[in-house]
């Protein structure tokens, strides 16, 4: 049985993640900084801005998921998102080398792409779109790619970043009929199910040469029940690098890496919940 380390691991996205290793025989240690005793796997306390604490929480792991991160700058100053966010994954990624471990998943963010301030140059979007962050929570997100990056140059250590944004349980598809396009054209009206997010972890873990690799993590639909056609014309009428044909409902925000790269594949939509009520 191997050993997993799960930071975050009460959050929204982190509690799904717990459950699919878990559920796959792995032995789960979930580092959040809220730990409970009935949490599921064996929960510890940890600050991971002290690399002392890290390095304990890490000792004996064969493999790390950093989920943890302050998600928005609300409630928070910028400054303080940023400096948890960054120093967190330094110190994981640190702890990590110092102790052997060869694989990691840190979560990154759509958000780094920066719609809300420039709009997509082409769709579907993938991993070599420009990025224009416009908050301190996407830019630690850039920053800890790169971190990455200098960690696997250095050490050799795979190191996956999961570019993961809108994060949906079961309880939320109610909802998605009544979504306003608007509203949601700065994340290209992408979603992912929680579930799904925990495969891609695992796979992420169980896959071998990956390097330092970065993968966008969405559902294989919109959150739409409008066609791309239409949102495309409303949104962004000046974006005329179309990728691919983009009719009806898939996903402009590319997962085909993802695919490709971990074998992994998104099998929760909304639609079929919705359609099942």
């Amino acid at each position: 049985m191997k050993k997993v380390v799960v930071t975050g691991g009460n959050g929204k996205t982190g509690r799904w993640v717990v459950k699919e290793f878990l559920e796959q025989g792995y032995e789960v240690i979930n580092v959040d900084v809220h730990a409970r005793p009935d949490d599921l796997g064996t929960p510890i306390k940890v600050d991971l801005t002290d690399l002392g604490q890290v390095f304990n929480a890490l000792t004996g792991a064969d493999a790390v998921v950093h989920l943890a991160a302050i998600p928005r700058p609300r409630g928070y100053t910028s400054q303080v998102v940023f400096q948890n966010n960054v120093m967190s994954t330094y110190n994981i990624l640190e702890a990590a080398a110092g102790l052997g471990i060869q694989k990691v998943v840190i979560a990154s963010s759509e958000s780094v792409y920066g719609l809300a301030y420039t709009g997509p140059n082409y769709v579907p979007m993938d991993e070599e779109h420009p990025l224009s962050p416009i908050d301190s929570y996407a830019l630690s997100k850039i920053l800890n790619e790169k971190t990455a990056e200098m960690f696997n140059r250095k050490t050799g250590m795979q190191i996956v970043s999961l570019r993961i944004g809108n994060v949906m349980e079961p309880e939320d598809y109610n909802r998605f009929p009544s979504f306003e396009a608007q509203k949601r054209k700065n994340i290209l009206w992408s979603y992912i199910d929680a579930r799904d997010v925990g495969s891609a972890c695992r796979l992420a873990i169980e896959k071998d040469g990956l390097g330092a690799v970065i993968l966008n993590i969405a559902a294989d639909d919109t959150s739409m029940s409008v066609d791309n056609k239409e949102l495309m014309n409303t949104c962004y009428p000046n974006v005329e690098d179309l990728r691919e044909p983009i009719e009806g409902f898939n996903t402009l925000l590319s997962n085909k890496k993802a695919k490709e790269l971990l074998d992994w594949q998104p099998i929760h939509f909304w639609r079929h919940y919705v359609q099942e009520q």
